[in-house]
């Protein structure tokens, strides 16, 4: 069972890398999944690890997309129902 997911939501393909290689190396989070809008200018990643993990990485990617200038939104969801981690095609 997923203890959490973080979802970070930034504009652009680079400004979204550079976040989720923050977000990687700031905890022990793993990238689940990815969502593309507006024909790539908002691209929302979803990471899943401990409560703690997520919320420092989604931290330390919220810093990064804010020096960019690029941070549209972000969440931790905390023991997320096993109908949210289908929703990501995750596994409970």
């Amino acid at each position: 069972m997923t203890e959490a997911i973080g979802l970070l939501e930034v504009e652009g393909l680079v400004a979204a890398i550079n976040s989720l290689d923050v977000m990687v190396k700031a905890a022990d989070v793993r990238l689940v999944h990815t969502e593309k809008r507006l024909g790539g200018r908002l691209v929302t990643l979803i990471i899943a690890g401990s409560v703690s993990s997520v919320s420092s990485a989604i931290e330390a990617g919220e810093v990064a997309a804010n020096d960019l200038g690029t941070l549209y939104g972000s969440e931790v969801i905390a023991n997320p129902h096993t109908e949210v981690t289908k929703f990501f095609d995750m596994e409970s």
